[in-house]
């Protein structure tokens, strides 16, 4: 049976998802909404249509499952509940600290509608989280370590751009190379937010703005730089577009754990990504949730889920007699 599947939302994220599905054979695109004029939009899938996104809750009948691929900070809070009433959905809704009251409003949509709702699928949260938990059980008496980049924050560039004088600019968070290695030989400091990354920015400015007051706003900003060794440096736009055009990103999910009556040996686990493109592989992970979402609407299912609640069968294609033959 082919999955049906729309994409709410066409930026970077949802031109993922819709190269995604191209590689999964039993989904297809069935509609793009966008809230941009749909003639305005060119999405690469011959015979799938775009949509302004009011004419979602109009083709319930169309879709089985809608992939909302809009912002964490705005758009999801109130998009995942609404659509949760319509549709079985998937989002990648990624503030870690508001996880909780997130998954509690769509939960109360998604089980009144009696339709699954997949949220925060992706890499972190996502597959970073669920390598968490089973390293947790596997080693209960041990620490966590979670490492992120070298890879461009998006959120960080952004700050930086807002600000007076700035043109464009790329921010790259930057694993400490020697706080890594001390954690993949076994040791279990306690670390600071300082210690274990640094921030590069790559800053295009304006004709005659203050270089000075540009890198000083940077590197005190609160909640963004002023908590981490800062590095900024000013380029061109030429360097900018040669250099800086792509979206990669990547992390490591270790944990040191003590086994033995004594606690006499060390184990080290560890779980590495190295990304391309950021964007395409969290679209990778949310159409596999939205696989695993419509198997459990399909089921009876009902409510909220996460990545953790998923039985990892659930996300692959392949049958349990392939899954149990070729890859356990």
């Amino acid at each position: 049976m082919t999955i049906r599947i729309g994409i709410m939302g066409y930026g970077n994220l949802g031109r993922g998802v819709e190269c995604a599905i191209k590689q999964n054979p039993d989904m297809e695109l069935a509609a793009v909404f966008t809230r941009r004029d749909p003639k305005n939009v060119r999405i690469l899938t011959e015979g799938a249509k775009v949509y302004h996104a009011d004419e979602a809750k109009h083709m319930t009948d169309k879709i089985d499952v809608l992939i909302l691929c809009g912002g964490s900070a705005t758009d999801l809070p109130v998009q995942t509940p609404e659509y949760a009433k319509y549709f079985t959905v998937v989002d990648s809704f990624d503030t870690h600290a508001r996880i909780p009251e997130h998954f509690a409003a769509v939960d109360a949509a998604a089980k009144e509608a009696g339709n699954v709702a997949v949220i925060s699928a992706g890499w972190d949260p996502g597959m970073f989280s669920l390598n968490r938990v089973y390293a947790n059980a596997i080693l209960p008496d041990g620490k966590d370590y979670t490492f992120w980049g070298k890879g461009v924050s998006q959120g960080h560039s952004d700050a930086i751009r807002r600000i007076d004088g700035v043109k464009d600019a790329r921010q790259y968070t930057v694993p400490v190379e020697s706080v890594l290695e001390r954690i993949r030989n076994g040791e279990t400091p306690e670390l600071t937010t300082r210690e274990k990354h640094t921030r590069e920015c790559y800053v295009v400015a304006e004709e005659g703005a203050d270089l000075a007051r540009i890198e000083k706003e940077i590197v005190t900003m609160p909640n963004y730089f002023s908590d981490y060794d800062t590095t900024v440096h000013f380029i061109s736009e030429e360097e900018m577009k040669r250099d800086h055009s792509t979206l990669p990103h990547g992390g490591f999910v270790i944990r040191n754990g003590k086994t033995g009556w004594n606690q006499e040996n060390t184990h080290v686990i560890e779980y590495r990504l190295k990304l391309d493109s950021n964007p395409e592989f969290t679209s990778s992970v949310i159409v596999c949730c939205a696989r695993a979402a419509f198997r459990m609407k399909q089921e009876g299912m009902s409510g909220c889920k996460t990545i953790l609640d998923i039985p990892p069968a659930y996300l692959s294609a392949k049958s349990g007699e392939e899954l149990r033959k070729n890859l356990l």
